[in-house]
């Protein structure tokens, strides 16, 4: 692959975790609001991740390749680590607590796992410094955090349960890190389309052990919007965002990786904003511009100077 090519491929698929991502806090607080969270969560990955696994096997036709690759032990491990840690703890946390937060503030709170891929992806045999640009653009964001979150009109922390929710999902924030470092220094075999499918299914399986504890089958409805919202996380996002973030976590830096959690939180509180009354201040507004700036300051050097990687996973 050519330095444009990677180049181009590098801010595509960025653009769509960023657009796409962001709109998941809104249809994740939708659909756990209407039904049963970790069975929406599995159903989710489940479905979303066959889906996947099956386009990447008919790609891998095309290409002359077997329709079902021999997946050995070490793969399986892999691909259930990945799973376990993005998944499970990751979507798992986020979906529980929110039912308590906002959308927009369950995204504000996921930019710790910013700061973690950037912290843990200096360790590792794929380890990368961290630049000043890059350390800049981090303080920038969390001036822009600062702002966004507006501690001064915030009075719901107070209460023991939002404060739970709150901490849970900062537990899956730490989950998420880990999983993408770990997925970034793998010696994953398998191409990237049909492994991310993979862990998708076996996180989405692993979400249903919660499930079906918690008794919620038996609670399981129909409801419109609740359907709408989990056909929207299935498609565009455990298919199509999933797949982009897969590529970046092999092909990009962790600061790249991790530049979704500065842009996200904003996108999603304007979303909330517009489509469930969530409060937005003029501060939370300015935040927004300042967190984008930083971003910039932060991902645009190495976008610049980008190469592709000695063997790069194109086939995602």
């Amino acid at each position: 692959m050519t330095t444009a090519a990677h180049r181009s491929r590098l801010l595509l698929c960025l653009a769509t975790v960023y657009l796409v991502w962001s709109s998941s806090f809104l249809f994740t607080k939708i659909g756990v609001t209407r039904l049963p969270p970790f069975l929406f969560g599995s159903v989710r990955f489940m479905v979303g991740g066959a889906l996947l696994f099956l386009f990447a096997r008919l790609s891998a036709v095309r290409r002359g390749e077997a329709a079902l690759p021999v997946i050995g032990a070490a793969e399986w491990r892999r691909a259930a680590v990945v799973g376990f840690f993005t998944v499970l703890v990751s979507n798992g946390c986020n979906m529980w607590g929110l039912q308590t937060v906002t959308s927009g503030e369950a995204a504000l709170l996921g930019v710790g796992a910013t700061f973690l891929i950037t912290l843990l992806g200096t360790m590792g045999p794929r380890a990368h410094p961290l630049t000043k640009p890059v350390l800049a653009g981090l303080l920038m964001g969390v001036v822009g955090l600062y702002l966004v979150v507006d501690p001064g009109s915030a009075s719901a922390a107070e209460d023991a349960g939002h404060a739970l929710a709150e901490a849970v999902i900062l537990i899956g924030c730490a989950g998420w890190a880990v999983g993408t470092i770990y997925q970034r220094n793998a010696a994953i075999q398998l191409d990237l389309m049909s492994f991310t499918g993979l862990q998708m299914m076996l996180g989405g399986a692993l979400m249903a052990v919660p499930a079906l504890v918690g008794g919620e089958p038996a609670r399981w409805n129909w409801d419109p919007a609740g359907l709408a919202a989990l056909a929207w996380m299935t498609i565009m996002s455990s298919c199509i965002a999933y797949s982009a973030f897969a590529w970046l976590s092999v092909n990009a830096t962790p600061a790249q990786i991790g530049s979704a959690g500065l842009v996200n939180p904003a996108l999603a509180a304007l979303l909330g904003w517009w489509a469930l009354d969530e409060r937005l201040t003029a501060a939370q507004i300015l935040g927004m511009g300042v967190i984008l700036v930083g971003v910039l300051l932060a991902t645009w050097p190495g976008i610049r100077d980008s190469v592709p990687p000695a063997a790069p996973r194109a086939d995602a």
